[in-house]
């Protein structure tokens, strides 16, 4: 017995795409980019929040995904850490300016020890504001930290995001080390 496939597929995206193929075709690209863009931010916004990419990275960003990932988690003493992280899912409302729209989230820390306790943490660590026209969903955050305090040893940089509009949090770990200087 066999399935059929096509329209039992179709959904906002399968929609958007159709849309978008036929415009692009029609030698549309700038609304073919759009029904595309709109439908994926969409989607994306959709989606419950959480924590996408999270990784160490060798300096600040200079976008959404244009980051140089560090090569380890072994870090100097005294070196910062930063970090590169994207959250997903976040809500989109009405901004104070007419005709766009923007979303809210902010990060808190813990800093555990190899064992699991918690050595310090900070909320509010950092405060993000997104405004726009759409719904963005190329969003990061990057996050640098000082923990020349820390001896050597191995730890979990705990990271807690809080999206403002709907009070969902999401959580990452990201371990790491300090090791003595060679």
């Amino acid at each position: 017995m066999g399935v059929a496939c096509g329209s039992a597929l179709a959904g906002p995206l399968a929609d958007a795409a159709s849309r978008a193929e036929q415009m692009a075709t029609a030698g549309d690209a700038a609304g073919a980019r759009t029904a595309i863009r709109d439908a994926m931010s969409d989607f994306l916004a959709g989606l419950p929040f959480a924590v996408g990419t999270a990784t160490f990275v060798t300096g600040d960003p200079s976008g959404f995904g244009m980051f140089e990932p560090r090569p380890n988690s072994v870090f100097k003493p005294g070196e910062k850490i930063v970090a590169y992280i994207e959250p997903l899912g976040l809500t989109w409302k009405p901004a104070s300016t007419p005709d766009r729209l923007e979303t809210r989230f902010s990060v808190d820390f813990d800093l555990l020890d190899d064992k699991g306790a918690v050595l310090g943490s900070q909320k509010a660590f950092g405060n993000f504001i997104f405004n726009g026209v759409s719904k963005n969903s190329e969003i990061f955050a990057t996050l640098t930290l000082d923990v020349s305090e820390a001896p050597v040893g191995a730890y979990v940089l705990r990271y807690h995001l809080n999206d403002t509009h709907s009070g969902k949090t999401a959580s990452v770990d990201l371990p790491f080390s300090i090791a003595a200087a060679p």
